[in-house]
């Protein structure tokens, strides 16, 4: 292949991106055939799935991606990094000095894509409706600190929170907040299928063989009205079941996009080629990975154990042989550049050694060597989580001190296992919900956590939790930030890893690539567009 590397400057913050010659969606025509986007991400229904995209239960990065152009939300987050902007909403803010009423009016006008209005009453059924049905996603949580919602007239919606939240913009910017007619969603019972009807600047068409969504048509909605411009008239999107499968289709000129899923030897070879048919573009990432532990399982319910893998474990190693350049070492759930991050898990346990961990397990009287199976999910996030296992496990028997092997299975199989504790540990990554430390920590740490961790630290969920979100300045949450991964890394519960970059392949007569994906990984098709490459 042929093609130009493009990376996206960054600064602190995570500064909206700056992409010489490439265009953005101003470039763009509404014309043509259709932009056709390539992905390893896998939808199926299943009887443990069989919702996968109804807004109050979808919770991972593939199926977000699918209803964040199809599903309005009040907010959005903007391009780049920053506080969330009016979508569906005309404005919104704080109504107290105590973050604990918050009020937003609706544009006019508004219409679900069949052309019927939406009013308040509407935006207010869906987020109880959400929190109704509880789902075991446990997506819900997002919303859990709404007491109750009002509404005056037909655009005026009024949370009444229980407690002050000053994340609270941010989460009504995430899919489980979205708007849905209620003719079409019933209020206490799941939408099976992959049908998706709402308000955003696309219709969803699925294509679905054999319960897996193998093509997904969005087709401009000619009702939406809200901040976004749309690029181009028509997005298809393909899932592929492996990276190379996509890059070939990229090849035979199949699809115009290569987005998730893209192995590290792919990026590196689009990296170094010379020509400049394709471009690839690079962006700062705030995707984690991270190891999660059963607290209640016996391989690894003594904290000694636990401890001893985090001081073992070679992060630098690991994403030297399996990433490279493509990811960084990670000492926190909080990445680098969110602000409150911290080095916790550096700061206890320094670089690797073999012989604190072999203490830290005579200490507690574990019998050496600990057997376990460490579990990964093979077509969830890349080709190359069998061989960060493969590592992971090499470094824990090398020391003498484990003796481990690895088991992978297939992500629908994979995830409902995980919640059900059947694993003693397992991988999982983290795209998240919207740029801030409170996302990194809550969602793990929490009452109604995703992962369904029997772990539980009355400290964190009863006083700093609560702490950070009573703090509009997020600068002034720092201590309590840092406190929460100080104890995660003295229990540890989870084991953070690595954090990852973000890219894009795409052919050079594609615009508006610099804005495809934003700081939480989250697509935005409107961007795109067709026009002269520069």
């Amino acid at each position: 292949m042929n093609r130009k590397t493009l990376v996206l400057a960054a600064a602190i913050g995570l500064l909206a991106p700056v992409l010489a010659g490439c265009g953005d969606t101003e470039g763009g025509s509404g014309d043509g055939d259709a932009i056709v986007v390539g992905t390893t991400d896998r939808f199926t229904l299943s009887k443990d799935d069989p919702a996968p995209v109804d807004p109050a239960y979808a919770y991972d990065v593939g199926t977000w991606n699918i209803l964040r152009q199809t599903v309005q939300t009040l907010l959005i987050q903007p391009r780049g990094d920053g506080a969330p902007v009016p979508e569906a909403a005309e404005s919104c803010g704080f109504t107290d000095s105590g973050n604990e009423r918050y009020s937003c009016t609706l544009r006019e006008g508004l219409k679900f894509s069949n052309g019927d209005p939406i009013t308040a009453a509407d935006v207010k059924y869906s987020l109880d409706r959400a929190l109704a049905i509880e789902a075991d996603s446990a997506v819900f949580a997002l919303l859990s600190s709404i007491d109750t919602i009002e509404t005056q007239g037909d655009r005026e919606v009024i949370f009444h929170l229980k407690s002050a939240d000053a994340t609270f913009p941010y989460k009504l910017s995430t899919p489980v907040a979205g708007i849905v007619p209620e003719d079409s969603y019933d209020k206490d019972k799941l939408r099976d299928g992959f049908d998706i009807d709402g308000s955003g600047p696309y219709m969803f068409e699925p294509e679905v063989k054999d319960g897996e969504l193998v093509r997904a048509t969005y087709v401009k909605n000619p009702s939406y009205k809200g901040s976004l411009k749309v690029g181009h008239d028509r997005i298809e999107m393909l899932s592929y079941e492996s990276a190379e499968a996509m890059g070939e289709a990229l090849e035979g000129n199949e699809i115009d996009i290569m987005t998730r899923g893209m192995s590290p030897e792919q990026i590196t070879k689009l990296a170094n080629d010379s020509d400049d048919t394709v471009d690839l573009v690079e962006s700062p990432g705030l995707e984690i990975r991270y190891l999660v532990f059963n607290t209640d399982a016996p391989s690894v319910e003594t904290k000694a154990v636990r401890q001893a893998m985090a001081q073992i474990i070679n992060r630098s190693e690991l994403v030297a042989k399996v990433y490279g350049s493509q990811a960084e070492p990670l000492y926190s759930l909080v990445p680098a550049t969110v602000t409150g991050h911290s080095n916790a898990f550096f700061n206890k346990y320094g670089d690797p050694d073999v012989s604190k961990a072999r203490e830290l397990l005579g200490k507690a009287g574990i019998t050496t060597p600990v057997k376990m199976t460490l579990h990964y999910t093979t077509d969830h996030y890349g080709p190359a989580t069998k061989a960060e296992f493969e590592q992971l496990s090499k470094q824990l028997n090398d020391s003498g001190l484990f003796d481990t092997d690895i088991e992978g299975a297939g992500w629908n199989t994979f995830k409902t296992a995980g919640q059900e504790g059947k694993f003693d540990v397992y991988g999982m990554g983290w795209f998240p919900d919207y740029p801030d430390a409170d996302n990194f920590l809550a969602p793990f740490l929490d009452e109604d956590n995703f992962l369904n961790s029997p772990y539980a630290n009355t400290e964190i969920r009863k006083k700093l939790i609560p702490e950070t979100r009573r703090q509009a300045d997020r600068l002034a949450a720092v201590s309590s930030l840092n406190q929460i991964q100080d104890i995660v890394a003295e229990d540890v519960p989870v084991l953070p890893l690595w954090q990852g970059k973000q890219y894009v392949a795409a052919n050079d007569n594609v615009t508006g690539t610099a804005y495809l994906l934003n700081s939480s990984s989250t697509l935005q098709l409107w961007e795109l567009g067709r026009g002269v490459s520069g």
